[in-house]
């Protein structure tokens, strides 16, 4: 299995990856033709896509999806409720609907779509499961239910958000009403709460960390990779490589 982070943060987001028979993005939060850019950077043969899984409505997750998908000729891996609340940027596509905690194969992938807390129609995170092992994707969520923590369990490798710093938050330039939504548990969740989670999904087969999601105006990219270091330091069940978001250029390939 193989991952890059295409892109992370409010302006756009999307994952990449791939198994032996699968090429996958989980989301399009770019233009079509900045995701076709970023593919071509980490070496992967645009027309070679076989899908896009989508985890929620908003426009940072979804923005590039319709063209991409009609250029390409590929589906959108959509829940129900998301496909009909995306219906005018779905257009001329073909969308495959899921119902939430209802897994479904796709080529040589098991999916495993679980409910997630965010101010979206039908938020979801992901389990992928292939003959290489679990992936596990959970970002856009105010707080760490015990379903994401177990469903994160065991994976080899996890992408989980690390948004904000509270700190940073509380005395930054934003509304109050935003810094509300964004504390809220249909919000995003803060580095301390994104550590704790990570503490929890540790196990001797965990061999990649991506945090994802972070703000550019109410966190630092040292922040949490520095607790992130500092958490795997003190134990010495794994050695997973760590990686951090970014918003404008995609991740190196991380083969597990």
């Amino acid at each position: 299995m193989k991952i890059s982070i295409l892109a992370s943060g409010s302006k756009g987001n999307a994952v990449y990856i791939e198994t032996g028979e699968t090429r996958l993005l989980i989301d399009a939060g770019l233009s079509a033709t900045e995701l076709m850019k970023r593919l071509d950077a980490i070496g992967v043969e645009r027309s070679s896509l076989h899908g896009i899984l989508i985890s929620h409505d908003h426009s940072d997750h979804t923005r590039g999806a319709g063209t991409l998908a009609r250029r390409l000729k590929i589906p959108i891996i959509v829940s129900n409720l998301t496909k009909e609340a995306c219906e005018p940027l779905l257009k001329k596509c073909e969308a495959v609907g899921f119902e939430s905690g209802t897994s479904f194969t796709f080529r040589d992938i098991s999916i495993h779509p679980f409910q997630t807390t965010h101010d979206a129609v039908d938020p979801h995170g992901f389990i992928i499961e292939s003959v290489d092992g679990r992936y596990g994707h959970a970002t856009d969520f105010g707080v760490v239910t015990r379903l994401i923590t177990e469903k994160l369990k065991g994976c080899r490798a996890v992408v989980i958000e690390a948004n904000h710093d509270e700190e940073m938050l509380m005395n930054g330039p934003y509304p109050w009403h935003l810094k509300q939504r964004i504390k809220s548990r249909h919000g995003h969740i803060s580095n301390t709460e994104s550590i704790g989670l990570l503490a929890e999904l540790l196990h001797d087969r965990l061999e990649g960390i991506f945090l994802t999601h972070l703000s550019e105006v109410n966190n630092d990219p040292k922040l949490p990779q520095t607790a992130a270091e500092k958490l795997l330091a003190s134990q010495n069940r794994c050695n997973p490589q760590l990686c951090i978001g970014d918003q404008y250029q995609p991740s190196s390939m991380l083969a597990i």
